[in-house]
């Protein structure tokens, strides 16, 4: 039996390495410590924490604001501005879509407008009023 064309060389296989969230993997992270390799473990800013101390977005601890009885909301378009906004665009004619086209802006806003859901802006209410020709106030 000839045995000179067999490659005796020792050869080696090993598993592609974890990229990605698959290092962030629980298991991943216990089997690097039981392998001796560094791991490095942040916890985020209060994360999954829900104490009566801890601290909101805005810095104030939550039971703070809970107890906050001021009432906080936008203002929103008055009934009587609803009204004018409804008179003078049937005064002269237009759909919602055409006044928004006029005012460069979507018909979703003029609809909200007329519904009273809109939060009034000047700038808005500026363009109404000088395509629809009458002076619309808060």
């Amino acid at each position: 039996m000839n045995m000179n064309s067999q490659d005796w060389d020792t050869v080696v296989l090993r598993k592609k390495q974890p990229t990605g969230a698959a290092l962030k993997d629980a298991a991943a992270v216990n089997a690097a410590r039981r392998q001796g390799a560094a791991v490095d473990t942040l916890q985020k800013f209060n994360a999954g924490k829900n104490k009566p101390g801890a601290q909101t977005v805005s810095g104030q601890p939550a039971a703070k604001l809970d107890q906050e009885t001021e009432d906080f909301h936008h203002e929103r378009v008055s009934s009587n501005l609803k009204q004018q906004i409804v008179q003078a665009r049937t005064a002269k004619k237009m759909t919602q879509a055409q006044l928004a086209q006029a005012i460069n802006e979507k018909p979703q806003v003029i609809q909200e407008y007329e519904q009273g859901k809109a939060i009034p802006n000047p700038q808005v209410l500026s363009k109404m009023s000088r395509v629809l020709g009458v002076v619309l106030k808060k």
